[in-house]
């Protein structure tokens, strides 16, 4: 398994942790732990970039999620893709959000992966289901921790 987590946001991030968290995430999707995924924490105006090019929007947001390969079976290896974390947008929701930059570092991270093995939350059904997984992921790795 590669989990691999580059870090050029010159922000401190817990490393060794995104690569525990998304170790138990892949065993809790039941994804095969040979997967190929990529997490890098960014700059924000670098994270600006992206969400213009990719997603057309305006301004900076916290996580983008770029697939690429899903599972066609059950135990297929593939590499799943990439997932990009703005730091500061992250610490400015862990104020809001009353808890720790790393926690809201953890649920972006989760988030993403979600994004890449294809839940989304374009409506409120599909919202519920994919913020109480991301929850549960994140909750029972940091109780495992």
């Amino acid at each position: 398994m590669t989990i691999e987590v580059t870090n050029t946001s010159g922000q401190l991030v817990p490393t060794a942790e995104m690569v525990s968290l998304m170790t138990h995430a892949m065993n809790a999707l039941e994804l095969n732990p040979e997967c190929d995924l990529n997490i890098s924490f960014v700059e924000d105006d670098y994270m600006t970039e992206l969400h213009i090019k990719w997603m057309d929007e305006p301004g900076t947001t916290d996580v983008l999620s770029f697939p690429m390969d899903m599972p066609e079976e059950p135990g297929d290896v593939v590499t799943l893709g990439d997932i990009v974390i703005s730091p500061v947008v992250a610490a400015a929701q862990a104020l809001t959000q009353g808890h720790s930059t790393e926690h809201e570092m953890y649920i972006l991270a989760t988030h993403g992966l979600l994004h890449i093995i294809g839940y989304d939350h374009a409506d409120s059904a599909d919202e519920k289901i994919m913020f109480e997984l991301q929850e549960k992921i994140v909750t029972d790795w940091e109780k495992r921790s």
